[in-house]
């Protein structure tokens, strides 16, 4: 019995650290909310974080290879669809699915 004690009392442990270590960020950062740093890093941030998941995940790519059309269609079919709509969820899933189905089908080598 006297196992289940420690047990209970170790997972309350972790569970308050976890708890604790999630709401610290929010608690330390919100007096930061209204500096206009912050809203100003807001608006430009994920534009700058897209730019950069681009640059990494085409740094590779072989521009003269067959094997960079599927990835090349799908940042097509996503810009498109993103200028299109205005609607990420759509641009991401569209994208996502023309490189699925060309990286499977069409450009299987």
């Amino acid at each position: 019995m006297p196992d289940t004690h420690y047990a209970v009392a170790a997972v309350l442990v972790a569970a308050a650290v976890t708890w604790g270590l999630r709401v610290l960020p929010f608690a330390a950062l919100t007096p930061l909310r209204s500096s206009r740093t912050v809203q100003y890093l807001s608006t430009r941030m994920p534009a700058g974080v897209m730019v950069i998941l681009l640059a990494y995940c085409l740094r590779d790519l072989p521009l003269t290879h067959t094997r960079a059309l599927a990835p090349m269609a799908a940042l097509a079919v996503t810009v498109g669809l993103h200028l299109w709509r205005r609607n990420a969820l759509l641009s991401i899933l569209g994208g996502t699915a023309v490189h699925v189905v060309l990286a499977s089908t069409v450009f299987t080598r």
